[in-house]
């Protein structure tokens, strides 16, 4: 009734002998963990051009120690702001997103069991939460 499949698949595994690029679970979540606050420090340079604070540059600042610590060494790349003023409602936004964000390293930095990044993304997911006017 059916034809054979006359091809290999593509979905096999690939042949025992060869060689290819094996990532561990604890690098994969480092990766995980430096992108999420590699966005988290883009959000906040953007807030501290819109709002400066010193406690932003502090904040940004931390946040690229532990980035570099997670990428060996490697410092992320810091993008220029867009604009040095913006609506209320704009800035409420980043707020958000950096909210976003911090949750989002959390979660990551815990599954790690990372407690400097942990506490790092927990103090910023409070932060953006107080701005925001949530109470948790």
């Amino acid at each position: 009734m059916y034809e054979p499949i006359r091809t290999k698949s593509v979905h096999t595994m690939a042949e025992p002998g060869r060689s290819f690029p094996h990532r561990s679970r604890e690098e994969e979540l480092d990766i995980q963990l430096a992108g999420h606050l590699t966005a988290l420090l883009t959000v906040t340079d953007e807030l501290r051009v819109l709002v400066p604070a010193p406690a932003l540059d502090t904040a940004a600042q931390r946040l690229t120690d532990q980035v570099t610590r997670l990428r060996d060494g490697r410092s992320p790349l810091r993008a220029a702001p867009t604009t040095a003023s913006a609506a209320p409602t704009h800035i409420a936004a980043l707020h958000q997103r950096a909210h976003t964000l911090a949750g989002r390293a959390l979660v990551v930095a815990t599954s790690r069991d990372d407690e400097a990044a942990g506490a790092l993304a927990a103090e910023r997911l409070e932060t953006h939460a107080a701005a925001l006017g949530i109470s948790g």
